[in-house]
């Protein structure tokens, strides 16, 4: 636009002289309205806006690995042929430490006696384990 128009003219373009006071004329200052009237302007300048400020940090649940005696009854096969698992005694011994479980829990029947080691059993699987005639080994 040509400025020599204007020389001479007391708004120079911009209407009365109330019209380009304050920052009402430009829709606020700043990232004002950044989520509405100015929400491609803002877009295109990369601004933010919605929720800031500190984050909570969420609790860490651990996670235990569990298997049910059922579970254990029916893969009784699989583990001793694989060499997880050995009979003596009459009873089939299992170690399911080293399968990475940490806890046995008392879902399903138990059909033979087993000798089970774990860090942690359920009150359920003791007693299930147990009536079978099995033994239970807190390791």
């Amino acid at each position: 636009m040509n400025i020599k128009k204007f020389r001479g003219s007391r708004t120079c373009g911009g209407g009365t002289h109330k019209n380009r006071r304050g920052a009402g004329n430009r829709g606020g200052r700043g990232k004002c309205g950044a989520g509405k009237h100015h929400a491609t302007r803002a877009l295109l300048r990369g601004y933010t806006y919605g929720k800031h400020g500190f984050t909570r940090p969420q609790k860490i649940i651990a996670s235990t690995n569990t298997i049910n005696v059922c579970e254990l009854d029916s893969r009784i096969p699989q583990l001793l042929h694989a060499g997880f698992a050995e009979e003596r005694d009459g009873a089939v011994h299992i170690n399911v430490g080293i399968l990475g479980i940490d806890k046995v829990l008392g879902t399903g029947r138990v059909t033979r006696a087993l000798a089970v080691s774990a860090s942690t059993f359920s009150k359920n699987a003791i007693t299930k384990i147990e009536n079978a005639g099995g033994t239970v080994i807190y390791t």
